[in-house]
């Protein structure tokens, strides 16, 4: 396990960077889903996805697949700041188009 690498460096970038898209990603695509059940938890599919591509890279790191020192908990961290963001994002977009159907029903003028 490598414990010497810089909080700020450029990789930790990239990890926060990919997690946040494969989780957005992931979200997008559960929300597409013919199962409801899939698509009320697209956030947590997403991250979930997002989590098991982060742990999946930082285990071949240790195994030494990728040519790296080993696995990294500043990466991990990294990963994990991606997956909040995505997360944080996820639920503001949810939050503004409730916020819109909600106009959407009561600006309405009722024929009955």
């Amino acid at each position: 396990m490598e414990w010497g690498d810089e909080w700020l460096a450029r990789d930790k970038a990239q990890h926060a960077l990919a997690c946040l898209l494969i989780a957005l990603l992931g979200a997008a695509l559960a929300g597409r889903s013919a199962r409801p059940a899939l698509r009320r938890r697209a956030a947590a599919v997403g991250s979930a996805a997002s989590l098991a591509a982060g742990a999946a890279k930082e285990a071949a790191d240790e195994a030494g697949l990728f040519g790296s020192a080993g696995a990294s908990p500043k990466d991990a961290a990294a990963d994990l700041l991606g997956v909040a963001a995505a997360a944080l994002a996820l639920a503001l977009l949810s939050r503004r188009r409730r916020g819109r159907k909600a106009r959407a029903d009561d600006g309405g003028v009722s024929l009955v």
